[in-house]
């Protein structure tokens, strides 16, 4: 026993981490995403598992930046790293340097995230995208100034209609640095109004030639842009988010030209026909209104005879109202004698006459009838009082009557059973009142 070797915590924990750290210094490793969390710091924490164990993971924040997708939980991955020991807690854990879905790419499953949530967002409903100028003064071409793709716009454009004015936005459509120029560009065109119509896009190539245009930065300053936007990237196979995110998506860069710049001979021969149009329209009235001049013409009177027959009506009615005024004035003069004899036939004179002796004769029967009954409750109320003189207690103890009431209730006393020796009693008199206590009560 006096041989063996001891360790410490410490000592044991830097021999495990020692050991595996240089066991597996890169590893690849496959499992499920489990108990994802990211912290402010921007660290990944997350384990990784499958059907019989799991194993601690983290993914620090400059590897984390450079992923194409968004770890999430219940995603199977293929994770490559090395093996970390934490000594603080014993743990070990995997540092994960590289992270890629299983059995999917990682740019196409960024794409399906991506153009999930911007769907979700509503970035690419219909009633968001506006319609195109019917004729764009000036068109804005956002795209690489050295490819194939703006060449072709120009050629487009200009042959379909030579005079229109194209402004050339460069920047560069591959490469990291590439979504924020492009959404720099649309937001500069925007800003300054320079163009009433955009076609952003590139030539073809593969689907990491093209990532530019499937970002999220991009497709936000494309639905932000309050000026048209047209996508044109790739060939016709090739599906991006700007294409979902812009107003209106073009096939290829020449199929945007075709739909934004119209033929300006089809225009020309369409004015033509307009004012070929406009020129029968304008005859064609012209002519009707003449017709109705004629017409008018022909039923017009001269305004001296019509002067002549208003001047005759005039004096006709002139003549009719001279004869009918005296003839009313003697109808109202007969109507207002008849009234007045009405009137004085209803005269209130008479009436109101008898009224007033009839009103004479009633205030004099109402006199006599008032001292009357003035007289007769005069004797009833002297009957009354003398009847109430002869009923008045005081006038039986003026005739030498008493009460006595018992003290203190004072309660009268109408037996001598209800009484003492020895009580005090009060008697009232005639006049006065005595205080007595009673000596004998006798039966």
């Amino acid at each position: 026993m006096s041989n063996r070797f001891i360790f410490t915590i410490t000592e044991l924990t830097h021999h495990i981490r020692d050991t595996l750290e240089s066991a597996y210094p890169d590893v690849w490793v496959e499992g499920e995403i489990s108990n994802l969390r990211v912290p402010s710091s921007g660290h990944c924490y997350f384990t990784l598992k499958d059907e019989g164990a799991q194993l601690r993971a983290v993914m620090f924040r400059m590897q984390a930046r450079m992923l194409r997708f968004a770890p999430e939980d219940g995603l199977k991955v293929i994770c490559r790293g090395r093996i970390n020991v934490y000594e603080q807690r014993g743990d070990y854990q995997l540092i994960a340097e590289m992270l890629e879905p299983k059995g999917v790419g990682d740019l196409q499953l960024a794409f399906e995230q991506l153009k999930l949530k911007l769907a979700q967002e509503g970035l690419f409903d219909a009633d968001r995208k506006r319609a195109l100028p019917f004729l764009p003064a000036r068109v804005a071409v956002i795209t690489s100034p050295t490819g194939a793709a703006v060449r072709d716009i120009i050629r487009v454009m200009h042959r379909r209609f030579p005079n229109i004015a194209i402004l050339v936005v460069p920047v560069r459509v591959q490469g990291d640095e590439a979504p924020a120029e492009i959404a720099g560009a649309l937001a500069a065109v925007n800003r300054h109004a320079l163009a009433d119509v955009i076609i952003v896009g590139r030539g073809g190539g593969s689907f990491e030639d093209l990532w530019a245009f499937n970002t999220e930065i991009v497709a936000r300053a494309i639905a932000a842009s309050a000026i048209p936007v047209v996508c044109a990237v790739g060939h016709e196979t090739d599906v991006s988010i700007a294409d979902f995110a812009a107003d209106l998506r073009a096939a290829t860069p020449s199929a945007a030209a075709e739909l934004v710049v119209r033929e300006k001979r089809e225009l020309v021969q369409l004015v033509a026909q307009y004012e070929l149009r406009l020129g029968q329209a304008v005859s064609q009235h012209l002519d009707r209104t003449q017709v109705r001049i004629q017409s008018g013409r022909s039923r017009l009177r001269h305004p001296a005879r019509r002067i002549a027959d208003l001047q005759l009506r005039l004096d006709d009615l002139h003549g009719r109202m001279t004869a009918a005024v005296p003839r009313l004035i003697a109808y109202r003069r007969a109507a207002i004698t008849g009234a007045c004899r009405i009137l004085a036939a209803q005269s209130p004179g008479g009436r109101i006459a008898a009224y007033r002796v009839r009103a004479a004769f009633l205030v004099k029967q109402l006199r006599a009838g008032m001292a009357a009954l003035r007289q007769q409750k005069r004797s009833a109320a002297q009957t009354l009082a003398a009847q109430l003189g002869a009923l008045n207690p005081a006038a039986i103890l003026a005739r030498g009557y008493s009460i006595t009431r018992l003290l203190p209730s004072l309660e009268i006393l109408r037996s001598s059973g209800d009484v003492a020796p020895g009580a005090a009693v009060r008697v009232t008199l005639g006049k006065g009142e005595v205080d007595c206590v009673v000596e004998k009560v006798v039966n």
